[in-house]
């Protein structure tokens, strides 16, 4: 049954009120329901973060730190067996839910080609992330455990290996959350998915001190992992209606065909988010390997920093990929670019204004020798980092936008990139450790990265909206 163009999803594409005096500063920044709860979550895990840090300064020693971060680091390979499928799902569903409205019980009506499309990604999606975990499970386990008694320093004991069996086991359950997460911010729930993600990074932390605090801190990873996952079931459990309503709704001659119609673009996307592992986890597992476990701890921490500026300043887009796409499909393209381009200038102000400010904090503890100075990286190095960031945060912002047309034009840039940062952290990190990562870290954010990045974003968007 046709419909009218029901309304947009959430509160983002809703008209501004600038005009009460309580909100112009929340005007000013840009800043909506969806934007304020991942704010919250990425400042809730910044500031959680220095907790954390805190706590592994007191209760793991230097190397025990090292093994701490380079966990992290092997676990994040699950982004291999995703295939990038939790972005493409969200674009999907985005795309379709445009065309469908839902009552407040969570009953859905509209075109039923878009209803039955819409189940399709689900399903797909429900379907590929049970494999994905099982084949993590069976591929990284062993592999983790190869790669740390291979390297492990003569002298040095650490009990890693329960800490690293609980943390796989635990990325594989979260393999089960995020994709209907994912598929319910498509659908137009951003800002209470963005609320599910600030009380999953609540929990994650919560467990994670709890470990450290009982000295059990090696298990703080696995922990993390298994408080989001379970504060995402809980949020999923509201909203039990409407999957199982999708679950069970058969699709026909509708269903989505996936390798004609979604896979080109998959393939890309997947390609991307492994370069992506390759660009922002390889610097720890090398720095182990070649400098031991305590280099890799300082890396790791200061990433950890790093990463946790860069996943704020995001928080301006990401919860407009969404409503990008429900633009898109109406073809809104200059509501689109007004939309697009005030998040961009407003989040990397954020980025720089951070960035400036944690880089200052670093030297601050080195000037005053502060114990926790020798846990992180050198302030020249760590300035390096948080330079990257910011300017990574351009492209990343152009790269959401381009994407949220269903299209994957950031391949070569992503892949070159990784190939060379892999190189110059296998290269200048054996001869000048995280020194000569950072600078070449630097080097191909700046070349690679903004240098062909922008262009294609300039081209494609003028391409695309031509008419």
């Amino acid at each position: 049954m046709q419909t009218s163009n029901p309304s947009p999803p959430g509160d983002l594409l809703a008209p501004e009120q600038p005009s009460r005096k309580p909100g112009r500063l929340r005007h000013w920044l840009g800043l909506d329901r969806a934007i304020a709860f991942t704010v919250l979550a990425r400042a809730w895990s910044s500031a959680a973060g220095l907790v954390t840090v805190a706590l592994i300064a007191r209760f793991l020693t230097g190397t025990e730190q090292g093994y701490f971060y380079t966990i992290n680091s092997l676990v994040a390979l699950q982004i291999i067996f995703e295939l990038g499928f939790s972005f493409v799902i969200l674009q999907m569903a985005s795309h379709e839910r445009a065309h469908l409205t839902v009552d407040p019980l969570g009953n859905i009506s509209g075109d039923r080609v878009a209803h039955a499309r819409l189940a399709s990604v689900l399903q797909k999606a429900i379907r590929w992330y049970a494999l994905a975990a099982l084949l993590f499970l069976v591929v990284l386990l062993p592999a983790g455990m190869h790669f740390f008694s291979t390297h492990q320093r003569p002298g040095v004991q650490v009990a890693y290996v329960m800490p690293w069996l609980a943390a796989v086991v635990a990325a594989a359950i979260n393999l089960q959350v995020n994709p209907v997460l994912s598929f319910f911010e498509g659908w137009g729930d951003v800002a209470p998915v963005a609320r599910s993600r600030f009380f999953q990074a609540l929990a994650g932390s919560s467990l994670a001190w709890a470990a450290l605090a009982t000295h059990h801190g090696l298990y703080a990873p696995a922990l993390t992992i298994l408080g989001q996952a379970l504060a995402g079931l809980v949020w999923i459990g509201s909203r039990r209606k409407t999957l199982l309503q999708l679950l069970k709704h058969q699709p026909g001659e509708h269903r989505i065909p996936w390798m004609k119609e979604v896979w080109s673009f998959q393939w890309r996307i997947a390609l991307s988010w492994i370069a992506g592992y390759f660009i922002f986890q390889i610097f720890t597992p090398v720095l182990f390997a070649y400098s031991g476990p305590v280099a890799a701890g300082q890396m790791g921490m200061s990433l950890n920093i790093v990463g946790a500026l860069s996943a704020v300043a995001l928080s301006w887009i990401n919860t407009k990929a969404a409503p990008f796409g429900t633009m898109i499909s109406r073809r809104e393209f200059a509501k689109l670019d007004q939309v697009f381009f005030r998040a961009l200038y407003q989040s990397l102000a954020v980025c720089a204004a951070g960035g400036l400010a944690i880089w200052i904090a670093c030297l601050f503890l080195n000037t005053t020798g502060s114990p926790f100075a020798s846990r992180m990286l050198a302030p020249f190095a760590f300035g390096l980092l948080l330079l990257s960031a910011v300017i990574n945060h351009v492209w990343y912002s152009e790269a959401i936008y381009i994407r949220a047309h269903k299209q994957e034009k950031y391949l070569g840039v992503s892949v070159g990139i990784a190939i060379l940062v892999s190189l110059t952290a296998f290269v200048l990190g054996k001869h000048f450790g995280s020194m000569g990562m950072a600078a070449g870290y630097l080097a191909v954010s700046v070349v690679v990265g903004f240098g062909f990045g922008t262009p294609i974003f300039l081209k494609y968007r003028r391409l695309w909206h031509a008419d």
